[in-house]
């Protein structure tokens, strides 16, 4: 009896021994690994203002005598605008007037000394729809164009008139680090026409039109307001 009670001590001292030496075994805490770490979509929406310039060609036709002057130049200007994102839609109202050095002269049969037309500047007020990729947005625009036509012939006084006409086109903005966005575009200007009659020559009915293919890159300070 006294060996079996001795015996049971033992396995018992020896059990108790284990699960000492069980607890003293560190178990390594689990770590939830931190959440990763995404970037906030870019949101376009809000104010800007900014500059632009390019250069254009184009063409003017002059009804009384049959001559076409080709034209070409510059422009150089501010813009402002408003955009409003919803999901990836994008829609804007922007506005610009730039200076412009658009002009060109052209002889014919009946313009011997040479028919010149010039626009030396041009506004416009557009709509903008684009469909954004983050901080890159493609777009089309179209709205109200208003720029002068003038023209002249040696000889006569020659005519200008501020035309209203309509504009589209196309174009890639691009987001730059901090509020700055850089773009490029595609604008097809058509200004209609005027009559310059007899200050353009003998003939008391002469429709000289203005139509302009302009292409542009800028730089745009976004506000952020409205966000």
């Amino acid at each position: 009896m006294k060996k079996f009670v001795a015996g049971c001590f033992a396995l018992g001292a020896l059990f108790a021994a284990q699960c000492a030496a069980a607890a003293d075994l560190s178990v390594a805490p689990l770590y939830k690994a931190p959440p990763a770490q995404v970037a906030p979509a870019y949101n376009w929406s809000g104010f800007y203002l900014g500059v632009n310039g390019g250069g254009g060609w184009g063409r003017s036709w002059w009804d009384a005598n049959s001559t076409h002057v080709n034209t070409s130049g510059g422009l150089i200007g501010g813009t402002a605008g408003y955009n409003w994102q919803f999901g990836q839609t994008v829609l804007g109202l922007e506005g610009d007037i730039d200076w412009a050095r658009l002009q060109g002269t052209n002889t014919s049969a009946l313009c011997p000394a040479g028919c010149s037309t010039s626009d030396s500047w041009l506004s416009t007020v557009r709509g903008r729809v684009g469909y954004a990729f983050g901080g890159v947005l493609p777009y089309v625009t179209g709205g109200l164009a208003v720029g002068d036509i003038k023209a002249a012939t040696p000889g006569f006084p020659g005519g200008s008139d501020t035309n209203a006409g309509w504009t589209v086109g196309a174009g890639l903005e691009v987001a730059l680090p901090g509020n700055w966005s850089a773009k490029a575009e595609y604008l097809h200007v058509d200004l209609g026409s005027f009559n310059c009659g007899t200050g353009c020559g003998i003939t008391p009915s002469d429709n000289v039109s203005m139509r302009d293919n302009i292409f542009r890159a800028g730089v745009n300070y976004r506000f952020g307001w409205g966000k």
